[in-house]
């Protein structure tokens, strides 16, 4: 595997990344979960240690799966981007909250890269400046729950 640097972050992210939007699913489009923590793993095994989720993905249960992926030891090998759904956020209390599901559907202490998702102008306007997002997320890694913040 070729490994490149991340940015100016000293890290060591493998060229290919493993995106979960797209997990094998069956004829009724639930995600085949047995083959995609597999497919996952294999991945890591292989020398991936970029692996990509979101919030949305496969009607929520993205998250989830990568979790049990990365059980028994393979969180401890992989970078770890996941993706606030701003779209979600009601009120500014809503992107802790959101946050704490997803540390938990991850199955993890923390996540290395977090990203706002699917930003617009409108979305700026609307969540992310009203609701101080960025200084939420700065809390965030300062509570050590992100490592590294940016957006999608």
């Amino acid at each position: 595997m070729q490994y490149r640097n991340f940015g100016k972050t000293g890290i060591q992210v493998s060229a290919l990344g493993f995106g979960t939007m797209r997990l094998p699913i069956f004829h009724d489009e639930t995600v085949d979960e047995e083959r995609a923590i597999a497919m996952i793993r294999h991945a890591i095994d292989e020398g991936v240690n970029y692996i990509d989720t979101a919030y949305p993905y496969h009607q929520g249960e993205s998250e989830k799966i990568v979790g049990k992926a990365l059980a028994d030891g393979y969180r401890e090998k992989t970078y770890l981007a996941t993706k606030c759904p701003v779209w979600k956020l009601e009120k500014a209390e809503d992107f802790e909250t959101l946050l704490d599901e997803q540390l938990e559907k991850l199955n993890t202490d923390h996540i290395d890269f977090y990203l706002l998702h699917a930003l617009s102008g409108e979305r700026m306007e609307d969540k992310v400046k009203p609701f101080e997002l960025v200084k939420r997320m700065e809390k965030a890694r300062e509570a050590g729950k992100i490592r590294y913040l940016g957006f999608s």
